[in-house]
């Protein structure tokens, strides 16, 4: 496949699947449109291995470590329109493909099973599989002083990982997941257990104060991670202050009424993506 019908393939991939990283990603030119959907293709490959609980842990890992050694040669896979695309991004941008083992070493973290004791090694988890992604997207948007704007990239992937954590309670909770720190549920006196028809068992007004809690912590990453935005060029930070603002108020929306969001899963409408993606591209960041 030749790298034009590679891309094609990745763009579609970020619109059908990756929705919310969409709005930000239309706004850049299209070379960077083109090698940032191939970053986000690949990305999307290795969460789904990892996330996909029909098949063994085994085989799961079996997958990532098959990707990990493909990706080490990415040019050598002529048939695979995504990292044809991707080999052909990181011959025009400096991109650190390295970047995405953390990201498999994320996924094998979920495929084990892992929990988390502390804020701290939730943050390693958070570093792998968002962090990372925000370091490669750099490698994209370019910046003139990488000392100070990859910490800060590092910071708005965490931010939306945390985000994405607080969205996702239930669903992981169904599954038997639990990404919160065991001793954050202390400090709240939550279990997140659940009784026979799935509800949470916990006191309501426990469960709110927890939530708030990580809201809080979040919005301090995003407080760092948007001091990304003026390094960039204006194109590269319409995209990030756009994927920023949508999750941010989804953020904003769970901290609002946190048991709502621990019933179900809080999505913004489709206008409101993209308001927030339309004031992004004005220069205007929330």
């Amino acid at each position: 496949m030749d790298a034009l019908g590679a891309y094609g393939h990745c763009e579609n991939v970020v619109r059908s699947q990756a929705r919310n990283f969409s709005y930000g990603i239309r706004l850049l030119p299209a070379p960077k449109r083109r090698a940032l959907s191939a970053v986000y293709a690949f990305a999307r490959r290795i969460d789904d291995i990892g996330d996909d609980h029909g098949a063994p842990p085994a085989g799961r890992l079996a997958r990532l470590a098959d990707e990990r050694e493909r990706l080490a040669d990415a040019g050598a896979h002529p048939a695979d329109p995504v990292l044809v695309a991707l080999s052909d991004a990181a011959r025009r941008f400096p991109i650190p493909l390295e970047a995405f083992g953390e990201l498999i070493d994320g996924c094998e973290a979920d495929v084990r099973g892992a929990a988390y004791d502390t804020f701290d090694d939730l943050l390693w988890y958070c570093r792998c599989v968002a962090g990372a992604v925000g370091r490669l997207s750099l490698g994209v948007f370019g910046t003139s002083d990488p000392e100070t704007a990859v910490p800060r990239a590092d910071a708005l992937g965490v931010a939306l990982q945390l985000t994405n954590i607080l969205r996702d309670v239930r669903e992981d909770g169904l599954s038997g997941r639990v990404y919160l720190p065991a001793k954050d549920l202390a400090r709240f006196g939550c279990t997140l257990g659940r009784d026979g028809a799935g509800r949470l068992t916990d006191d309501p007004g426990r469960l709110a104060g927890l939530v708030r809690f990580e809201a809080d912590r979040a919005d301090e990453w995003y407080e760092t991670g948007l001091e990304l935005l003026p390094m960039l060029d204006r194109r590269s930070a319409a995209c990030a202050g756009a994927m920023a603002g949508i999750y941010r108020r989804l953020l904003k929306r769970i901290r609002a009424d946190p048991l709502a969001a621990l019933a179900t899963r809080t999505s913004l409408p489709v206008w409101e993506k993209a308001a927030v993606s339309a004031m992004a591209l004005a220069g205007v960041h929330r």
